[in-house]
């Protein structure tokens, strides 16, 4: 059964995504509200040492383009789940589906809750819930009507607003009265190194790096190219794109640090400086009040695509995972294309509600940033490059590394969601939380536990120490049809259909 057009037109344009575009779109995506404000964010507040989210999230372009890009297109995916549901049954596959959904509800709360930081600071009419809610309502419908074309094209737009809108700004608010030069505040700007975080640090880099990877805003993208080839060289590009986004949002963050707001228009700071609670709005504070009103309207325009540019994304392939990976391959898989697709415009409204809620209850932009990938990187990434590169992997294997990816995980806490931790890892207290890189952990651990348990089972069935009829998954069928390599014909009962559909 080969896929309908017009389903794959609303979610991969028809696979006709061009280098130029698909590169724009690419860079767009990642470079949202989050990526922006989140920057200038952890500048002021941690210092460079701690701006970790830019390189890493460039480096999971670099590595996803040499390890992943190429073979997931070759193989003419749809999305991100199908080589799950392929290898491991659609039920398994869908359960892969949970962490990916809250990592995108995770991100396109950060860009939400960016975008209504910025409008509430600049616009004072307009409160911070109303600012968020609008600003969804308009990606959700620009979506729900276009799919991957109008995010697509429209990301090369709102991208140049963005580059434009910021570098614009920078002259004006350097050169503002109440700004010293950046030099005079570079121990602020730089950060303090601390070795009882060094554990912490690694940690967040790596999650960054491997949990940028599994995202199905980023193979969404991959599998609407051309060519396998052209998949690659777009995640190179992209790569580069965002570490050059990354500089006027840091720049932006370093003059705040150099800067004397009692010599402003702002009234609610502490001495001169802003207050902790200011943090998350530093970027629209910067242009509200140390650039002319025009151009400080601009840089609010260059946020609000960055939002739009990654919001619009999220919900688009959120959804479309949904509709295919869930609702067809397990609950209705006679379900017709017109179906479908309506089931993708639900979805949009679906993920688009649940993000406005998260960007409404949690403060910082930063740690919402971060968090978006934390399950990704212990859960979805052992499983992808399981699912990938090692021929022999199993449901069974499967399902525990993911019950241990998920108890290691959980297990340490999370500030940012008041979540208490119930395992407390070494150098554990109560001041820092956790200091040993447990996410890391989580995510080794899951890797070990889906080849070893996989290994394990292939040999108690295939020598029969264990009767093949309590081969519950039927990995191990008695015809000992053997799959090759992520097979075109898997012997999994329910992978037959997503085969067909993955047949163009």
């Amino acid at each position: 059964m080969a896929m309908n057009d017009e389903t794959e037109d609303v979610i991969l344009a028809g696979r006709n995504l061009g280098l130029f575009v698909g590169a724009m779109t690419m860079t767009a995506t990642w470079v949202g509200g989050g990526y922006i404000n989140g920057t200038s964010e952890s500048t002021l507040t941690s210092g460079l040492i701690w701006v970790q989210a830019p390189w890493g999230y460039a480096l999971s372009l670099t590595v996803g383009g040499l390890l992943f890009a190429e073979k997931m297109r070759s193989r003419k995916y749809v999305t991100m789940l199908d080589p799950f549901q392929e290898k491991y049954g659609s039920r398994m596959g869908g359960l892969m589906y949970i962490p990916a959904l809250l990592g995108e509800i995770f991100w396109s709360g950060a860009i939400l809750a960016a975008l209504g930081a910025s409008i509430s600071v600049v616009i004072d009419v307009i409160d911070n819930t109303t600012a968020i809610t609008v600003s969804a309502a308009i990606a959700v419908l620009y979506t729900l009507f276009g799919g991957l074309y109008s995010v697509a094209y429209t990301d090369v737009v709102q991208l140049i607003c963005i580059f434009v809108g910021l570098w614009l700004s920078i002259p004006f608010a350097m050169t503002h009265s109440a700004v010293s030069s950046i030099t005079t505040s570079k121990e602020t700007w730089i950060g303090k190194w601390d070795m009882k975080f060094t554990g912490v640090w690694v940690d967040y880099a790596l999650l960054l790096i491997f949990g940028g990877i599994p995202w199905q805003v980023y193979f969404q993208r991959v599998l609407a190219c051309k060519t396998s080839k052209q998949a690659k060289y777009l995640s190179f590009s992209a790569s580069f794109g965002c570490i050059l986004m990354a500089i006027p949002a840091f720049l932006i963050g370093a003059i705040a640090t150099a800067t004397d707001w009692s010599a402003t228009d702002y009234k609610e700071h502490s001495n001169g400086t802003l207050k902790a609670e200011d943090a998350s709005r530093v970027l629209p504070l910067v242009l509200q009040y140390l650039t002319p009103s025009a151009v400080a309207f601009v840089g609010l325009g260059a946020v609000s695509a960055a939002v739009m540019s990654s919001a619009d994304s999220s919900v688009l392939s959120a959804s479309s995972m949904f509709a295919r990976n869930v609702y067809k391959l397990i609950f209705r898989p006679k379900a017709s294309e017109t179906e479908i697709i309506w089931v993708i415009r639900i979805g949009i409204f679906g993920v688009g509600i649940l993000a406005t809620i998260m960007a409404l209850k949690v403060q910082s932009i930063y740690a919402l940033w971060y968090l978006c990938s934390d399950l990704i990187y212990a859960i979805l990434f052992p499983q992808l490059f399981c699912v990938i590169y090692i021929k022999d992997v199993n449901t069974y294997g499967a399902l525990l590394g993911y019950i241990v990816a998920v108890i290691l995980r959980v297990g340490g806490g999370e500030a940012v969601i008041n979540l208490d931790p119930f395992i407390k890892y070494p150098f554990y207290n109560e001041t820092d939380g956790q200091l040993f890189p447990f996410r890391t952990f989580a995510m080794l651990c899951s890797l070990t536990m889906i080849i070893s348990t996989s290994f394990i089972m292939k040999i108690l069935f295939e020598s029969k120490l264990v009767s093949k009829r309590f081969d519950i998954f039927q990995c191990f069928p008695e015809t000992d049809h053997v799959a090759n390599f992520i097979s075109d014909e898997p012997h999994y009962k329910d992978g037959a259909q997503l085969v067909a559909l993955t047949k163009v």
